[in-house]
């Protein structure tokens, strides 16, 4: 039996796609937007406006339509294409250009009228950071920002938010100076992926776990984001930014704040963003004397990946100094000081060229204080685990101790797996989804709030502090395909903990 809401349309839309040409719209908005169709959640009132500098209308559309063929996540049906591609309009023009909005309020203008959007315009930034407080400025300088008549307005902005805490409260200021807060939201497309979501129900629609998940049977949570392939073409970008920076303040604290957030009061948005709030406050800040004990750095040099193919190493790729002392993993130890977690370590590590693309959260219990069969001893028995798994193969996984069948006592590890695509009738998804389909409803709790950015740079920044201040001298110091260097093993084993193998 299963419990769920009745899907609803989304509300009439017009969303314009800042950067229409570039890599995240051809792989995932409008694969994405193309799934929202096929599952009849877009109202027949829906636009699209591509604005990017170039963009010829009949090749933008034939484009779109072969690249989409690629990325969907589906088949392929031509008559939902059909329905998404006649509803397509474009502006050639560059972000900086104050003409161009005056032809985008036109564009949008023609979209009201021909297609019934009713004024609700969502502007969607996949741009560079720097054009972040750019756009919603001449935005405001047309009147594309005010709402009226009932009409909302919309700015999703792509990570990174800022790439520090005073970068972040500079943006913060500025997006508020043009927009109000309800109107901003900061996209992090892991929080639609569905075991991210499904936490929150996993921990507050079950009375079996939320009683157990605490300082009192939790040993020490492990949050790890591991991909296989090397920065490849990014290196422009990843070179100024590096793991931490990249990853750090925006996925793996949203997964780590849905972990160990108090059951909010109810689903509002701001009613899950004040819990997740909290968690980002509880955090105890790195002290700068313990970076080097409770945060580890890494770069990959070259090495052989598990299928057999070779990686560079990262300062031989395009666009990266051959003496970057850019980091390519991160291994963090963090403590919440708050009732529920004092005492439990949240160890979290991400990083380019490991052996495989993977992503979970652990929660490792605490072993039992006796035991109390015959030759087994404590240090023989597994400690339970419970997995959520994100990626590839989303699902939840627990292992507990078993007997062994037969005529003596020895026990084994059992694990139960749950596995989204083997129990429930659903088709995968880019993750981008849901995430577009709030933002048109106008629920917002799957986005970050601007306080929460900023509390989770807070605690980022003392790291990026010492690390500039120290260069690494042992770069690189871990082979691609390898787990990571040998330090972040050593951070757990000083607690008498190891990383999950996976």
């Amino acid at each position: 039996m299963t419990t769920q809401q009745a899907a609803v349309q989304a509300p009439p839309t017009a969303i314009t796609i800042f950067g229409a040409a570039g890599d995240l719209t051809r792989r995932k908005l409008i694969p994405a937007l193309y799934n929202l169709a096929a599952d009849g959640l877009l109202p027949d009132e829906f636009a699209i406006v591509g604005f990017a500098r170039r963009l010829d209308d009949e090749a933008f559309r034939a484009q779109l339509r072969q690249e989409a063929k690629e990325h969907l996540t589906g088949e392929f049906r031509q008559e939902v294409w059909n329905w998404l591609e006649e509803r397509m309009y474009r502006v050639v023009a560059t972000f900086d250009d104050p003409e161009a909005y005056q032809e985008l309020k036109r564009v949008l203008a023609v979209a009201d009228e021909e297609r019934g959007t009713g004024g609700n315009y969502l502007f969607y930034l996949s741009t560079p950071p720097s054009f972040f407080g750019e756009i919603p400025r001449q935005l405001k300088e047309v009147g594309l920002t005010q709402e009226q008549s009932g009409g909302w307005r919309r700015v999703i902005i792509e990570k990174p938010f800022g790439r520090d805490l005073e970068s972040a409260r500079s943006l913060n200021r500025e997006l508020l100076e043009v927009v109000d807060e309800s109107q901003i939201y900061r996209i992090d497309h892991y929080l639609g992926k569905e075991t991210v979501q499904n936490l929150l129900v996993f921990r507050f629609a079950n009375a079996i776990f939320e009683p157990i998940w605490n300082r009192r049977y939790v040993d020490n949570v492990q949050i790890t984001v591991s991909e296989s392939v090397g920065v490849g073409t990014r290196g422009g970008y990843y070179d100024t930014a590096g793991a931490l920076r990249d990853m750090v303040p925006n996925h793996l604290f949203q997964l780590l704040a849905l972990t160990a957030m108090e059951p909010p009061i109810s689903f509002a948005a701001d009613a899950v963003r004040n819990e997740k709030g909290k968690i980002f406050q509880a955090i105890n800040p790195i002290e700068p004397d313990e970076v080097l004990e409770e945060a580890v750095r890494g770069q990959y040099g070259a090495g052989t990946m598990p299928d057999g193919s070779t990686l560079e190493a990262y300062r031989s790729a395009e666009k990266v100094d051959p003496g970057s002392a850019t980091e390519t993993y991160v291994a963090l130890k963090l403590k919440i000081d708050n009732w529920r977690w004092a005492d439990v370590p949240f160890y979290l590590r991400t990083g380019k060229a490991m052996p495989t693309r993977y992503s979970e959260i652990a929660i490792q219990f605490k072993k039992v204080p006796l035991t109390l069969f015959a030759d087994t001893s404590v240090e023989s028995l597994a400690p339970n685990t419970l997995v959520l798994r994100i990626q590839p193969d989303e699902g939840i996984a627990l292992s507990f101790n078993a007997k062994i069948p037969g005529p003596t006592v020895k026990i084994g590890d059992v694990g139960m797996d749950f596995c989204n695509t083997d129990y429930f009738d659903a088709t995968p998804t880019t993750g981008y989804e849901t995430l577009l389909y709030d933002c048109m409803r106008g629920d917002a709790g799957l986005f970050q709030r601007g306080d929460n950015a900023e509390a989770a740079w807070s605690v980022v920044d003392p790291i990026l502090d010492v690390w500039s201040a120290l260069p690494p001298r042992d770069f690189p110091n871990y082979a691609a395909g390898t787990w990571g260097p040998e330090a972040a093993g050593a951070m757990l084993r000083l607690d008498g903990r190891r990383w999950r193998r996976l």
